[in-house]
């Protein structure tokens, strides 16, 4: 895929999605954080449609899609890239976060995460692994091309977000714009001649 710079410089578009539905989500303040964070050039999209998307349903998945589901795959289709963030409910990812995963997977059409580079931030100061160890898997059956130099842990904690729903501590906001970063060098090397 070559991209070139539109007129308005911009080099690479970045769709943030949220696993979270919680108002005070810390993986949700991380992504608008990114998008505050972003590196000159780079365009980011947070999506926040995850609590309107239908529950998944083959029959579903053809003809005229649930306006949601053609939205959510419009924004993956527009995008260079994917970052993801989600909590971890039970040992695992939540239901509607994995809802949204599962309107995404298949190979013949516009949308779907198929060769799509994805990366993720991890928020939890417990660790998540359960969440990410299924994250990874679903990505791997969906054929997501997970970019590991972007997947990193920042914890956050309720009190390092400010009023105005962004990480305010430092040390979170540069870990945070090194996930863009490291994602945006490997588009990059990706489109380059050499790469």
């Amino acid at each position: 895929m070559v991209v070139v710079s539109d007129a308005a410089g911009v080099t690479c578009r970045l769709l943030l999605i949220s696993g979270s539905l919680r108002s005070a989500s810390t993986n949700t303040a991380a992504l608008r954080t990114a998008r505050a964070v972003a590196p000159a050039g780079v365009e980011v999209t947070v999506y926040e449609g995850l609590e309107r998307l239908p529950p998944f349903n083959p029959d579903d998945d053809a003809g005229d899609l649930p306006p949601e589901v053609a939205g959510l795959r419009a924004a993956i289709h527009a995008a260079d890239a994917l970052v993801f963030s989600a909590p971890e409910y039970a040992g695992a990812l939540p239901g509607s976060f994995k809802n949204l995963l599962d309107w995404t997977i298949g190979d013949d059409r516009p949308g779907s995460v198929y060769d799509k580079p994805v990366a993720w931030i991890n928020t939890s100061p417990r660790g998540a692994q359960g969440a990410h160890e299924e994250l990874r898997t679903v990505l791997g059956y969906a054929h997501a091309r997970l970019v590991e130099a972007a997947c990193r842990t920042v914890p956050v904690t309720a009190g390092m977000i400010g009023p105005d729903g962004l990480i305010a501590d430092d040390d979170s906001r540069v870990g945070i714009a090194g996930v863009l970063t490291a994602l945006v060098d490997e588009l990059t090397c990706a489109r380059s001649p050499a790469g």
